[in-house]
């Protein structure tokens, strides 16, 4: 269908380098225990943490460590106080950014938001600024060798499909949020295709088309905001 986007691709690759220096089983563990929390620890019961403990199996999590994630949620065990927050603004060339973070300390977290954003010549903006420009999918990355988009559709016709986009040897599936485990469940039963990752994501409506040097400079933001450790998810329009 469409295009790739840059910064899915590179935040893909940049996943697998922060599993192996342990980056992601950190943010993994603060977004389980958020979410057993306000779910519950039954992950047949909260269809989001059966999706995050798929994920932390995925970068080969120990599961005692996901299990100690659940039991600080659910209260069985001592644990810090994550809270849940928000970002919108805007960053180099324009591009409209959504940043999901967990903290324990507001204050900090928002002081060092807005120190990132006004270094790199964006702007902090207020709640409602861009998400307004963004839709909630089911996001999932996977390898298909051997096969094209239209063997993906075909295969996925009973479902329902938004966009499929190619980026070299990778293929990224956005479907209705609802239907993210029936699609991956679906692919995974296919011999050849690989699923390498089921989430649910903003998605931009609207793609922004930058220069190669200021699609770098946005890429460089991008992933200084990544790179916080209160920060989840970066989400933006840059194609």
């Amino acid at each position: 269908m469409s295009g790739h986007s840059k910064w899915k691709t590179i935040k893909h690759k940049k996943a697998a380098q922060d599993a192996k220096r342990g980056k992601a089983f950190t943010k993994l563990i603060k977004e389980i225990t958020v979410v057993a929390r306000d779910g519950g620890g039954d992950p047949n019961g909260n269809p989001r943490l059966r999706m995050l403990m798929e994920k932390a199996k995925a970068i080969n999590m120990p599961l005692d460590n996901v299990t100690r994630a659940v039991k600080k949620g659910t209260g069985e065990l001592p644990g810090q106080a994550f809270e849940a927050i928000g970002y919108e603004g805007y960053g180099p060339g324009g591009i409209a950014v959504m940043v999901e973070a967990l903290t324990d300390n507001k204050n900090r977290t928002v002081s060092d938001m807005r120190h990132i954003f006004s270094k790199a010549g964006g702007s902090l903006g207020e709640s409602g600024s861009v998400n307004w420009m963004f839709e909630r999918k089911g996001s999932l990355t996977l390898k298909a060798d051997g096969k094209n988009e239209d063997d993906l559709l075909e295969l996925l016709l009973d479902y329902d499909l938004s966009d499929i986009r190619k980026d070299d040897h990778l293929f990224i599936i956005y479907c209705d949020p609802k239907a993210t485990g029936a699609v991956k469940h679906a692919l995974e039963q296919q011999k050849g295709i690989i699923v390498e990752s089921a989430d649910l994501e903003w998605v931009a409506k609207d793609p922004l088309e930058l220069s190669e040097e200021a699609s770098a400079q946005a890429v460089e933001f991008l992933e200084l905001l990544d790179d916080h450790d209160d920060v989840q998810n970066v989400y933006t329009n840059l194609a």
